[in-house]
């Protein structure tokens, strides 16, 4: 398993450096308040490791791995495993900015504003995750990008059509009552999440023909 996350970020270090430009350039902005940087780079994150896919199928790694012990159980554990580290580690980082943007821009920090935006920043990237990674195991990488902005369009589409047409009041309400939890809940619906993704991935990388 770790030769497989090793693999995953050897694959994917050349990305590291575009990673830390971006960085240094969205934190340049947020000091000017041009952008919130909570809200960029844990989805870079994602698209970097969607990268990974396209190495994958170039270097014929699919193929290759199911000759090795547990190759695709591994295969598929250690491209969920490298994105939820990455996304972490990229996500305490943009924390730490966040606070010094912060401290810079008005001398105070708003700690909790801060957290519960990186928070649902971390749980929006998740949620991309776990829809993207199942068909892109099921269709590959070029058919799962026009899948998936289909996909996120008509999510928008739903969005703003109940937005318009329903009553969303006893939904905030609701939302009001449990603010105090929603930290937790975010927290454990992301791994029922990641769970349920990966199980389903797993199921088609091993029925999967190479």
């Amino acid at each position: 398993m770790i030769g497989f996350i090793k693999k995953d970020l050897a694959m994917i270090k050349s990305n590291f450096k575009l990673l830390g430009v971006l960085i240094v350039i969205y934190a340049i902005m947020g000091l000017m308040n041009k952008m919130d940087i909570s809200f960029i780079l844990p989805f870079m994150c994602v698209m970097i490791m969607i990268s990974s896919f396209s190495y994958d199928n170039y270097n014929k790694w699919d193929a290759y791995s199911i000759s090795l012990p547990n190759g695709r159980k591994n295969s598929v554990k250690s491209k969920y495993i490298t994105t939820i580290l990455i996304t972490l580690i990229v996500s305490i980082i943009t924390t730490i900015l966040s606070f010094i943007i912060s401290y810079v821009n008005t001398q105070t920090i708003n700690y909790e504003q801060i957290l519960v935006t990186i928070f649902g920043t971390i749980f929006g990237t998740l949620l991309v995750l776990t829809i993207m990674y199942p068909i892109i195991y099921k269709f590959g990488v070029e058919k799962a990008r026009i899948g998936i902005f289909i996909l996120v369009f008509g999510i928008v589409i739903i969005g703003s059509l109940l937005a318009t047409y329903v009553d969303l009041s006893n939904i905030l309400k609701v939302l009001t009552v449990l603010e105090d939890y929603l930290v937790i809940i975010l927290i454990m619906i992301s791994i029922i999440m990641v769970y349920v993704s990966y199980l389903i991935s797993l199921h088609i990388n091993l029925k999967k023909e190479f």
